[in-house]
């Protein structure tokens, strides 16, 4: 199925299930989400026991209209108002009050909700058929590369949700940016397509957060991916910063000390460095300066290394601006934070 050839056969089967209370795995523009009634409790604790996600780990409700959107947060502030005007349907999600009609189960016991509108016309059509209320995370099991193929997400839930339909290879790889509005200065909790430059156009002052979060902070996470490790590849991921040169000869050693021991490698990098390495696997996940095709492919290289069985992982570094900010927040969360700095 694709955007522009729609099976609604399939979407209506889709929407019953949702309706009925299973589980539904769909693309969206970012990654592929797992999908439950999001105004059913039971529904969203399938999806918790599907990818064995930790409960207190928060759902995003997505929506298929923007009016929709007064029926999930219990308040709209202005900054809402004005960021689903320049950005929805799309990559962005935003952390409101909620409804107390929203159950708890699929906010994470908070009494904040994340909502969202998605692009996909696949996700637009599947939302309005299950109700127009879908809580969906990444369409995987908890830790692991979230799914940019329809593949990876029966390799991951085969057996674990009701159906999953199949949009091809999605168009941006990377998960919404997370903003929250429930306190005076937005703040983003996660960064994405939606960049903090694009917000500050918009809104004027965000803070851009940090980077990663604390893993070891033990309050209740507000948005998904704040909490637990992330991302993670089978085999040990590090990420290399530092002058090219540096970069690529310090891998390189290390390369040969992992093929001394009989252990597969694996590297991440551009088009510009991609002939320097001497790694069993080498992938260039684009031009350095493309970030948003940088973005697209690192978790379907990631994948690809899982399949290869990489046991070391080696990754270069990207610049913490713009798309390349989300980048690096997905490889820190996937290497546990283990960065050399040279």
């Amino acid at each position: 199925m694709t955007e522009e050839d729609i099976d609604e056969a399939q979407i209506l089967r889709a929407g019953e299930i949702l309706r009925r209370g299973g589980l539904v795995a769909f693309p969206t523009e970012t990654v592929y989400g797992l999908g439950g009634d999001a105004f059913n409790p039971e529904s969203s604790r399938k999806i918790y026991e599907a990818k064995g996600r930790p409960s207190d780990n928060p759902l995003i409700v997505h929506i298929c209209r923007i009016e929709d959107l007064d029926r999930v947060a219990a308040r709209v502030p202005r900054e809402a108002r004005i960021l689903a005007k320049a950005f929805w349907p799309g990559p962005l999600t935003m952390i409101l009050p909620k409804r107390p009609e929203l159950p708890g189960e699929t906010t994470g016991g908070l009494d904040t909700v994340a909502v969202r509108f998605p692009s996909n016309r696949i996700a637009m059509a599947l939302i309005e058929a299950g109700g127009g209320f879908i809580a969906a995370p990444s369409a995987n099991r908890s830790g692991r590369p979230s799914p940019t193929l329809a593949q990876y997400c029966r390799e991951d839930l085969d057996g674990r949700v009701d159906m999953i339909i199949d949009g091809g290879q999605v168009g941006l790889g990377l998960e919404s940016t997370i903003i929250d509005l429930t306190d005076k200065v937005p703040v983003i909790l996660r960064p994405g397509f939606v960049t903090w430059e694009k917000l500050q156009e918009v809104l004027g002052n965000v803070d851009a957060g940090s980077l990663v979060p604390d893993l070891n902070d033990s309050s209740a996470p507000k948005a998904p991916g704040m909490k637990y490790r992330h991302y993670a590849p089978k085999g040990n991921l590090t990420i290399v910063d530092g002058p090219a040169d540096k970069v690529t000869a310090y891998i390189n050693e290390k390369i040969r000390g992992h093929r001394a021991a009989g252990i597969r490698t694996g590297v991440i990098c551009t088009e510009e460095t991609k002939d320097a390495y001497s790694a069993d696997l080498v992938k260039s996940a684009g031009p350095r300066e493309d970030e948003e095709t940088v973005a697209k492919e690192l978790f379907r290289i990631l994948r690809e290394f899982d399949d290869e069985e990489a046991g070391e992982i080696y990754a270069e570094s990207f610049d913490s601006t713009g798309v390349g900010r989300a980048v690096m927040n997905r490889l820190l969360k996937a290497a546990g934070q283990r960065v050399i700095h040279l």
